[in-house]
């Protein structure tokens, strides 16, 4: 499985306090069967990213992992608010996409409701060559959010949600409306630390998938799509019902 969410990079944003903190999560993730996480630091204005010192901290952990043998891939990216768009030229688009791979953006939403200028900020992502993933919709429920979010995905967007979420068995009955909706793309684990909070998996998040879906869904959630997206390479979803 491919984490396309996930705070591993160490005294940066919110996520890994420390190198160790980052080494425990990957861990996490490789007793979950997450080959590939995505390093997903907060593109936001609160917090200090330096977009170009992101390689080198990738690198950094990545070579921490290698030397402790823990087999988990790390690959660049970002979790780019939507507020924060527009500021960001075409070179640090790109060096926060996906893998980097400049085919796609993790999203984040405006605080509140989803609404009409998240889609044009997905229309001017798109106009610069860009397609977006969407991050935690579950965080932006409202009356509106089925609708907005079908929207979404008529624009190209894929929509991503948090695997700790998913799995809660509480909420079947809407996953089992949102999976029919054809809403349910993607599957993050939205870690922040190994120690607070959610972990690096994904494994529970689609075994509750699996009740309700086919096989083949699942398994293009998470593993066909994600691996597409890293690679930078348009994406388009199967139908699930």
């Amino acid at each position: 499985m491919i984490d396309l969410h996930c705070h591993i990079l160490p005294d940066l944003d919110d996520g890994a306090t420390d190198l160790e903190d980052s080494v425990a999560m990957a861990l996490q993730a490789q007793r979950d069967g997450v080959t590939t996480v995505c390093a997903t630091p907060h593109i936001r204005h609160d917090h200090a990213v330096e977009i170009g010192s992101l390689p080198a901290r990738v690198t950094a952990v990545a070579e921490e992992l290698a030397r402790r043998g823990v087999d988990v891939r790390v690959l660049p990216g970002g979790e780019v608010a939507q507020t924060e768009v527009d500021a960001l030229d075409d070179e640090q688009l790109r060096a926060v996409s996906l893998g980097g791979a400049g085919g796609w953006i993790l999203l984040e939403p405006a605080p509140g409701p989803l609404g009409a200028p998240l889609e044009l900020c997905v229309e001017r992502l798109k106009a610069r060559g860009l397609r977006a993933v969407i991050a935690h919709p579950e965080r932006h429920a409202d009356a509106d959010l089925e609708p907005r979010l079908r929207a979404l995905a008529a624009a190209g967007c894929l929509i991503q949600w948090t695997a700790a979420f998913v799995a809660d068995p509480a909420l079947r009955e809407p996953l089992a409306r949102w999976t029919r909706m054809g809403l349910v793309h993607l599957l993050g684990s939205d870690a922040h630390s190994s120690r607070f909070g959610r972990p690096l998996a994904l494994a529970a998040g689609f075994a509750a998938l699996r009740e309700l879906l086919p096989a083949a869904a699942v398994a293009w959630m998470a593993h066909e799509a994600p691996a597409a997206i890293v690679r930078g390479e348009p994406v388009a979803p199967p139908a699930f019902g």
